[in-house]
């Protein structure tokens, strides 16, 4: 019976249960696009991974999906991916390449850590939709958007205790989107949550793509290149960040749970 190797990562932590937990699958070529959302969907995880060689050595084809919809960029399984080629299929040198919907992504490996080389999603100022503001809560500071909603808040114990109420932000379809919170961190430069209205995982619990937007952001508030994050949900995760103009740097660690095999008849 044909079957797919499958690994389970928790990425942006050091710590089994903590971080965003991302599927990966090697596969040796593509499969149809409805059986890898199959997958996705059976796996219930907020991203699964799936990986094809180019041919070209350190290089591969990306894509990532979530239980629902193919997404167009993923930080955390990108991070998760390069973690299962360099600690488990062998790749003993210190750079990869990926090539996605959203360009080529370069992972490279920083003494312990995994950094992601990502575009940059500066957002600009926009209006607030009602229901996120009905749904978030607690009105925001100031609103901008990228691919992204961004929403800057006074300080890091309203995103911690943020409770935002899910039958008022279904109302509103942000797909691929989501929804960021953000605040200056008392320990760490920035804190940040994020949300996505209408998904079956409701609160993403690290997103590396947010911080394409979060980064820019409070570079420039901070007056800083250099920055630490954390994303404030209930399985948290440390991200370190860099502003490099049109790309940012994401770095993060990673924890292997699981390791498996995917049976298709």
């Amino acid at each position: 019976m044909p079957h797919i190797p499958i690994y389970q990562v928790d990425a942006f932590t050091d710590e089994l249960f903590k971080g965003n937990p991302a599927a990966v699958c090697p596969l040796e070529a593509w499969l149809s696009t409805e059986v890898l959302q199959l997958i996705a969907a059976e796996n219930f995880l907020p991203e699964t991974a799936f990986f094809v060689p180019t041919g070209q050595p350190g290089h591969y084809e990306l894509r990532w999906f979530t239980p629902e919809i193919e997404m167009d960029l993923c930080g955390h399984a990108t991070l998760a991916s390069a973690h299962i080629l360099m600690n488990h299929l062998g790749w003993d040198m210190h750079q990869i390449t990926f090539h996605t919907q959203s360009g080529i992504l370069m992972v490279y490996k920083q003494n312990e850590r995994l950094v992601l080389q990502f575009p940059a999603r500066p957002a600009t100022a926009a209006s607030l939709p009602p229901e996120i503001a009905k749904g978030m809560g607690v009105y925001p500071m100031e609103v901008l958007k990228a691919r992204d909603y961004l929403l800057i808040y006074h300080d890091e114990e309203i995103i911690r205790n943020l409770r935002p109420d899910r039958s008022i932000l279904d109302q509103i379809n942000l797909d691929p989107g989501g929804i960021i919170a953000t605040a200056k961190g008392k320990t760490v430069d920035f804190v940040s949550r994020f949300f996505t209205p209408q998904a079956s995982i409701f609160e993403d619990p690290v997103t590396g793509s947010a911080h394409c937007s979060l980064i820019p952001f409070w570079s420039q508030q901070l007056g800083k290149k250099t920055m630490t994050a954390l994303q404030l949900s209930a399985r948290t995760g440390k991200l370190y960040c860099e502003d490099a103009g049109d790309k940012v740097l994401i770095g993060g660690t990673c924890r292997t749970y699981l390791e498996g095999n995917i049976f298709v008849a």
